[in-house]
């Protein structure tokens, strides 16, 4: 049975609180006289002047009162919104400054001399990333792997950095992984490289990596492509982070001086030349990359724009320690 109200006067009509009252009193109509008037579950809004007053009440007021019912039952929801945003912003902020005094503690150990070990240190420890299997990659386990054969000379640069760390952990704890990303990133810049933004939050993996995943200094540039194709790495970014020997004595211009030295000296070839040390100049794997046609390509461009170099070793670094990286939810 459907339930109907009487007549309500239109609000513009001057009633007063007992006809009003007569008006929204329910009346149920007999069975033979089915209602046409739909059904309404919430009773009527009193649309009507105080009771005091006598007065005619505009149409808009019940707009008026309905528009305030509707804030109030936002409001709570509007206020847990903007303390959600401003949760967030301050949030952010604290990660911009917790950031930056990472790298403020790795500005003080780093210095041009310390540079090349802790670009090394940087290669060593994502450059075990396969992407096969997701395995291996910028996660900290460097520390875990100082005593292999290939890792020689790295515990030099471990300890440089946890001088930084010690200091760190003080106030907020940092991973291996972020601690070891930024400090590559500022030996390029000390040395007149790029400046790389790092991206903060990567997790240790508390272990080892499988052994025999960083590549050969005695591979030849089809082996060399083969190994970094493996680890999601073309062939132009095989040759930009190459590029990385232009430090740390291998002969390729001033140790300490991050440039383009370093592909001038591969097409000049001067370990052609017989005697002299000239012989010592560079890894098998480099003069490798000068031999092979479609790495030369990247050489030349390289060696005439250090701009180009600059720009595509900058975005092959931050592969690089993105790779195989497990970050902070």
């Amino acid at each position: 049975m459907t339930s109907t109200f009487s007549y309500l006067p239109p609000c513009n009509a001057a009633v007063s609180s007992s006809s009003l009252r007569h008006y929204l009193k329910p009346k149920v109509p007999a069975l033979s006289s089915p209602s046409t008037v739909p059904f309404r579950s919430k009773t009527a809004i009193n649309c009507s002047s105080p009771a005091h007053a006598d007065a005619s009440v505009p149409t808009d007021f019940c707009f008026l009162k309905k528009r305030e019912f509707v804030f109030s039952a936002a409001l709570p929801f509007l206020i847990l919104l903007e303390s959600v945003e401003v949760f967030r912003a301050e949030a952010a902020e604290l990660d911009r400054s917790e950031d930056e005094r990472i790298r403020e503690e790795v500005r003080k150990v780093v210095t041009k001399g310390r540079a090349p070990g802790l670009l090394r240190l940087v290669f060593h420890d994502a450059g075990t990333f396969e992407m096969n299997d997701n395995s291996g990659g910028m996660n900290g386990s460097i520390i875990h792997e100082l005593n292999r054969p290939e890792n020689k000379g790295l515990k030099k640069s471990v300890k440089i950095l946890e001088e930084a760390k010690s200091k760190l952990d003080l106030i907020r704890p940092v991973s291996w992984a972020d601690l070891i990303a930024v400090a590559g990133a500022e030996a390029v810049s000390i040395c007149g490289g790029p400046i790389i933004a790092v991206e903060l939050g990567r997790l240790d993996f508390g272990k080892p990596d499988p052994e025999g995943k960083l590549p050969e200094e005695s591979l030849d540039a089809v082996g060399l492509k083969q190994i970094f194709s493996k680890k999601g790495f073309a062939t132009r970014e095989l040759v930009a982070l190459s590029g990385a020997h232009t430090i740390g004595g291998k002969g390729f211009g001033s140790p300490v001086v991050f440039d383009n030295a370093y592909f001038k000296i591969l097409l000049e070839k001067p370990w052609s030349s017989k005697g002299g040390m000239s012989s010592m100049i560079g890894l098998p794997s480099d003069r490798a990359l000068a031999d092979d046609d479609e790495c030369l390509r990247w050489i030349k461009e390289y060696a005439n724009n250090q701009n180009v170099f600059f720009e595509d070793f900058q975005n092959a670094y931050i592969k690089l320690v993105n790779s195989g990286a497990k970050w902070k939810s």
